[in-house]
């Protein structure tokens, strides 16, 4: 698997989670925190800015902010907040995020 970005080819298979990631000026941005078919997934480093949700759904609006599991893929509706676990594998609530779908 692979992944092009500004005309670099990086294989994502030397990609692990625990990894640190970079920006291109060497600030290190959050470590990976897993792997899949799309690409990485960084938990941000530790004091980064965060994002609340009403300020997400400014952005990418009301009905695309939706929460994924990270067990099983599953998604859904933000209703209030993230669910207490994956209604579909019942992975914990610390495997859910949020998720900007198109």
């Amino acid at each position: 698997m692979a992944s092009e970005q500004r005309g670099e080819r990086t294989e994502l298979a030397d990609i692990s989670a625990g990894q640190p990631v970079y920006d291109a000026d060497g600030n290190e941005l959050g470590t990976v925190r897993g792997v899949d078919d799309a690409g990485f997934y960084v938990l941000a480093a530790e004091g980064a800015a965060t994002v609340t949700l009403d300020e997400a759904r400014e952005v990418f609006g009301r009905a695309s902010v939706m929460w994924r599991c990270w067990a099983c893929g599953a998604m859904g509706r933000i209703e209030g907040g993230l669910p207490s676990q994956c209604p579909d594998c019942e992975a914990p609530r610390e495997d859910l995020y949020y998720w900007a779908e198109d």
